[in-house]
């Protein structure tokens, strides 16, 4: 059996639902992507965030996770502040902004209807998780947005969704990995305060004390 890539590729035919889908987006958005998203950011990052699908208008249409969509503005200015990023970030792949020690994935490549991937979806796509996770020789920290990102990270690396708790600032190890648990920086959260600013920055600095240690 011929292992997975890292990356989906172009075109991937693996999910019948997501790729009506991209057809669909791309006959009323030629412009778009339309794709599976790439993972962005330092083949030699010792941190890796890990969200669950891209986003419609994010992702799917500029081609770079978190790119265009609201739950963008807050993690690369996060990134920014806490130094897994140069730059500026204007919400275009094209902006220049580049991520130091640092790689933004997905658990599932391409966006969902609904932004709900199925859990055969996740299934599905999960090959190309674990060897993102394979190809990072020096990474240490993972951050997981939200608890369905935590329960596909575990499950790429061979762990039941109970071998850490959920919840925002929940940790885990893995063999010596350590995952941080985050409540997703959507627009729902961060506009109903369950996420702050401050609190999705502490994520962040954790991340930072866990890698210099």
């Amino acid at each position: 059996m011929i292992p997975f890539p890292p990356e989906a590729p172009r075109g991937c035919p693996l999910c019948p639902r997501l790729v009506a889908y991209r057809a669909e987006n791309a006959r009323r958005e030629p412009t778009w992507f339309n794709d599976p998203a790439p993972s962005f950011g330092d083949p030699h990052a010792r941190l890796l965030v890990a969200g669950l699908a891209p986003g419609r208008t994010g992702a799917n249409r500029t081609g770079r996770p978190f790119t265009g969509d609201h739950a963008g503005w807050l993690l690369y200015e996060t990134l920014l502040a806490t130094g897994f990023a140069t730059g500026t970030y204007d919400a275009r792949p094209d902006d220049g902004l580049e991520l130091v020690d640092c790689m933004i994935t997905n658990a599932v490549r391409c966006a969902p209807p609904g932004n709900k991937p199925t859990p055969e979806e996740e299934r599905t796509c999960r090959p190309f998780l674990i060897s993102r996770l394979g190809a990072l020789p020096r990474l240490k920290v993972i951050v997981t947005l939200g608890d369905v990102s935590r329960r596909n990270v575990l499950k790429a690396l061979g762990k039941p969704a109970s071998a850490m708790p959920a919840g925002h600032g929940a940790e885990g190890r893995v063999g010596g990995l350590v995952l941080l648990n985050s409540y997703h920086c959507s627009r729902l959260n961060t506009n109903t305060g369950r996420l702050t600013p401050e609190m999705f920055r502490g994520i962040f600095e954790r991340a930072r004390q866990l890698i210099e240690s």
